[in-house]
């Protein structure tokens, strides 16, 4: 090495931090700011009662339902807001579930959902319905032949993620949809991570219910959308007042709406530029990683993945100590080790696509973003073989390594041919 860890820690507290963790949030743009201020100030009123403050507030709601519908090739009256995807996925399963019971109580799904998706149809098999949970395959993808042979005369829904919010890796969602069509089984995808990123059209993908959230792409914290198909009729989850037609109780946030509306308008304005802007960055730091760190593989499909996701295994170490000295170095990342920082579990989503759990463990997910520079992932490719040096040196798994007591799971040229897609594989 040409330089010690500590002379880069040094350095580091002299330079910027590096924000590599888009999928986890995004900060606000400042027009979307601008945006939630105004509203704030000036249409502050109600949007559900019947004096000129409340129409000021309602026109400004359903201008945004109606610029977030256009975004997605959908009528407005198939937009509701929800506080976030969480809530809009909890909404799209349960209240198909709790509508449909009398038809079947079969849903489908994969291993490698979001939890807000998995934690749901566990909620729903202790209601007493059945749940078959697709395998994938190493790269993340579900097989859409495997979803028609899973449907049954009972099943009542599928759910199957857009996007991975782990390993990036982006569905076959129109051929799954049509498969489901061809079934007239209701068809949900959990779009959180796909809206902004790549095109999102909810009806050419076959998709009966969509989730999405703001605080992916440069909206803040706290609002959300389900799309709704026309006349399908699903149980509500919030009960309470008349509001989003009848459907979703609660006071409207209509300055995060406005937010929301906002940022899909700005995202969209740049959306294959962007797209391929950090496709090209992302290529360029799975490449250098893979060239500059022995022992290490690339999680997810190498084409087929969203523009700014790169996860990496590391063996012979653990994720939760690269982030640490990481942020040392002045870089926000995240592991893919656990979903949450409470949990020492391997991710669920690695363990999915057949990864060992001593592999998992070991694991660092980097989500770049508009601010993502090329001068920022070449600080970072000479950052991490340091990181990864330095933590090896002091891993017994890796001493036993060096000295022929252990076998290495992962070749020292990486584990995959690392190739420049110059595409996110759609």
């Amino acid at each position: 090495m040409d330089i010690s860890f500590e002379q880069r820690m040094q350095e580091a507290a002299q330079l910027p931090r590096i924000y590599f963790d888009h999928a986890a949030t995004t900060a606000p743009r400042p027009e979307v700011i601008q945006v939630v201020m105004s509203v704030l100030q000036d249409f502050y009123g109600n949007p559900s009662s019947f004096y000129k403050e409340g129409h000021k507030a309602a026109r400004i709601l359903e201008e945004s339902r109606a610029l977030i519908a256009n975004g997605l090739h959908v009528l407005p009256e198939e937009i509701f807001f929800t506080s976030c995807g969480t809530e809009a996925d909890n909404w799209a399963i349960k209240g198909v579930a709790h509508a449909r019971q009398g038809k079947g109580r079969h849903l489908i799904t994969s291993k490698i959902e979001h939890h807000a998706v998995l934690h749901t149809m566990e909620a729903l098999e202790k209601e007493g319905f059945e749940v078959t949970y697709l395998d994938v395959d190493e790269t993340g993808l579900v097989d859409p032949e495997a979803v028609r042979q899973a449907i049954r005369p009972d099943t009542i829904l599928v759910s199957i993620i857009m996007a991975n919010n782990e390993i990036g890796t982006i569905q076959p969602i129109q051929e799954i949809g049509q498969v489901c069509d061809d079934a007239h089984v209701l068809f949900h995808s959990d779009a959180v991570q796909a809206l902004g990123a790549v095109p999102v059209h909810p009806h050419d993908l076959k998709c009966d219910l969509m989730s999405f959230s703001g605080h992916k792409l440069y909206a803040p914290k706290g609002i959300g959308v389900l799309y709704k198909r026309k006349g399908l009729r699903i149980e509500r989850l919030m009960d309470g007042g008349a509001q989003e037609r009848r459907q979703r109780g609660g006071t409207e946030n209509v300055a995060y709406a406005a937010a929301l509306s906002k940022a899909f308008q700005l995202a969209l304005e740049t959306l294959d530029e962007e797209a391929q802007r950090q496709t090209r960055l992302r290529d360029r730091l799975i490449k250098g990683v893979i060239e500059r760190v022995p022992h290490t593989k690339l999680n997810g499909h190498s084409v087929r993945r969203l523009p700014n996701n790169a996860n990496f295994s590391f063996e012979f170490i653990e994720g939760e100590s690269i982030l640490l000295l990481l942020d040392t170095l002045g870089y926000a990342c995240s592991s893919g080790s656990a979903c949450t920082s409470a949990s020492l579990d391997p991710s669920h989503v690695l363990l999915g696509i057949g990864m060992p759990a001593e592999i998992a463990h070991g694991s660092l997910r980097l989500s770049i973003g508009r601010e993502t520079m090329d001068q920022d992932i070449d600080r970072f490719l000479v950052d991490i073989p340091l990181v990864i040096h330095r933590l090896r040196e002091m891993s017994p798994l890796y001493d036993d390594y060096v000295k022929g007591k252990l076998s290495c799971l992962i070749p020292p040229e990486g584990g995959i041919d690392v190739k420049i897609t110059g595409s996110y594989g759609l």
